[in-house]
């Protein structure tokens, strides 16, 4: 288990309702934060309130100049980064036909192309000291693709095969990388016809501060891949392997989906 003390860490997300939860055990733990967020107000009240051992980076990684100006803010304030945690995230709920291209890009940009681009900026100088850690928060909808989810299972799909791809290329060079995949969570991301879909599914949705507790844990313990939720987790591994099963299961699910994720509606 590798202790959190002193550590060098950009949390991307941090004025998130979990990006908070996750900022304060961070700072409990004795690590060193830079909280980047595109939420300027929440983000310097979030600092205010952790203290001297945490620093604002505002920013947006929706673009890849975005990702090079939060880069430039942490560089320039603590010389390095020990660990990157690819929180940030936006979701996607609709019928894939009706799904705006912009829109579709902004997704990839921020769940997949931000933690590629933090990832490839900092990696150099952590295989350099033969130490660092990446941590990119994915989700259950990276191994099962979810109908209504499209974009958004896509991206996720993404990261968790850039996390397994990059662990393995950095096998021998002292950096790791782990995949931290929790299932719905009840914040923010997660709009109106989203919730009501879910209440009308029985979908399983856990609060912010239980999953930022399962992700905090899993970064101590320096876990390589953590799928958070059952049954969500062992439908996950199923997919697989008989992803056949799995269209089945969710068949009747999607069908009472469907009315919600309509924008006509």
């Amino acid at each position: 288990m590798g202790s959190l003390a002193g550590q060098r860490i950009l949390l991307t997300g941090a004025a998130g309702g979990m990006g908070e939860i996750l900022a304060e055990k961070l700072v409990h733990a004795g690590a060193k934060l830079a909280l980047l967020d595109r939420n300027a107000k929440a983000l310097n009240a979030l600092v205010a309130r952790l203290g001297h051992d945490s620093f604002a980076v505002s920013a947006d990684v929706s673009s890849a100049d975005g990702c090079r100006i939060a880069i430039s803010a942490v560089w320039n304030t603590m010389e390095g980064v020990d660990c990157l945690i690819n929180l940030a995230g936006i979701s996607s709920f609709c019928c894939f036909e009706e799904e705006e291209t912009a829109h579709m890009e902004k997704v990839l940009q921020v769940n997949l192309l931000a933690p590629m681009y933090l990832t490839h900026a900092l990696l150099p100088e952590m295989i350099k000291r033969k130490r660092g850690r990446i941590v990119n928060i994915g989700s259950m909808f990276g191994s099962i693709g979810f109908a209504w989810f499209t974009t958004y299972s896509a991206s996720k799909f993404g990261l968790r095969g850039f996390s397994q791809a990059l662990r393995r290329e950095l096998r021998d060079t002292g950096v790791s990388v782990s995949y931290i995949a929790p299932r719905a969570v009840r914040t923010t991301i997660n709009n109106d016809a989203v919730m009501k879909m879910g209440e009308a599914t029985g979908m399983n949705m856990d609060e912010p501060a239980y999953v930022a507790e399962k992700i905090f844990a899993a970064i101590e313990a320096e876990k390589k891949e953590v799928y958070i939720g059952f049954p969500e987790s062992f439908f996950a591994r199923l997919n697989g392997v008989f992803p056949n099963l799995v269209d089945g299961a969710l068949a009747d699910q999607n069908k009472t989906a469907k009315p919600f994720a309509k924008k006509s509606l």
